[in-house]
């Protein structure tokens, strides 16, 4: 089963939704009067979007207010049964009476409360004017939410340190001699390549090359591990399954033989990424092709005893 299988939408949307509402508790939590805050949709044409807007009274209260039928366009109009969840989600009627008259709803409450002002702008967001999924709120409005304050990172890698240095070629023999740098470094002698410029490697019964695109963008490694395929057919329904399980590695079938191949981008050039991608190859083309070989009729690419 591919990494995805399982992948359920509604899930992921209902987990989206969520995230999304506790960071809005977050920043509700510290808005202070310094601006107002305003969540609200990508706009199509000239019509009025449905949003919401939070803004902090005093050092101790937020008013939050979404937009009504009298302030929404045409095509956003409200109906009754989102007019009645309104209510139930706690925003009470536009008015024009009190010291803050509004044409929207509203809701005023402690800034403690942020959660129940996030549950709220969520419920009217979602389930009142249709947002789909927290994405197809405007790009602005949404990266105020989900920016998430600044927190020192620390990591560890088996890395050295110059292995995860990017390097901009400035030209395909630049890059060339970095890749052969870094393959002298990995086998201890400099690489081989063949006529057709393709760097060779031995890895068990398997051979490995190694093929830099024509516009210097990316790094092809492949290897044939089957040959002489007796049914195009069979090959082909176990490719299928073989790719269905594989992670970055993809099985072909070209006439009568079986490859692998993963492709590594090279603009900006990471050793630590070429370092990855001979190993995965590396062990992947010396472990399957055997079993391959048999279940497709064919042979290795040498003879192993």
């Amino acid at each position: 089963m591919p990494q995805y299988g399982d992948f359920d939408l509604d899930r992921s949307i209902a987990q989206a939704w969520d995230e999304f509402e506790l960071r809005l508790a977050e920043v509700i939590s510290v808005i202070d009067d310094s601006a107002d805050f305003t969540i609200g949709c990508v706009a199509v044409d000239e019509s009025q979007v449905p949003y919401v807007t939070f803004t902090a009274l005093d050092r101790t209260t937020i008013r939050a207010e979404a937009s009504s039928n009298s302030v929404l366009g045409e095509d956003y109009q409200l109906g009754s049964e989102q007019l009645a969840l309104m209510e139930r989600l706690g925003w009470s009627a536009p008015t024009n009476e009190g010291p803050r008259p509004t044409a929207n709803f509203w809701i005023e409450l402690d800034q403690e409360a942020s959660d129940r002002l996030a549950g709220a702008a969520v419920g009217a967001l979602r389930d009142v004017f249709g947002v789909q999924h927290p994405v197809f709120l405007a790009p602005d409005h949404l990266a105020e939410v989900l920016t998430p304050r600044p927190e020192p990172l620390s990591g560890a890698t088996e890395f050295d340190a110059e292995d995860v240095i990017a390097t901009i070629p400035v030209t395909t023999q630049h890059l060339n001699d970095m890749i052969e740098a870094e393959l002298t470094d990995m086998f201890g002698h400099a690489p081989l390549r063949d006529h057709e410029g393709d760097i060779a490697l031995r890895v068990g019964s398997a051979m490995l090359f190694l093929r830099l695109s024509q516009d210097g963008r990316e790094l092809i490694l492949f290897s044939v591990l089957v040959h002489d395929v007796a049914g195009r057919s069979r090959a082909a329904e176990v490719l299928n399954d073989l790719n269905a399980d594989a992670r970055m590695v993809k099985f072909h079938l070209v006439r009568d033989k079986v490859f692998a191949s993963l492709s590594v981008l090279t603009h900006p050039f990471v050793p630590a990424h070429l370092h990855q991608a001979v190993r995965i190859m590396s062990d992947i083309a010396d472990a399957i092709d055997d079993e391959l070989a048999h279940k497709l009729g064919g042979h290795t690419t040498f003879e192993v005893e």
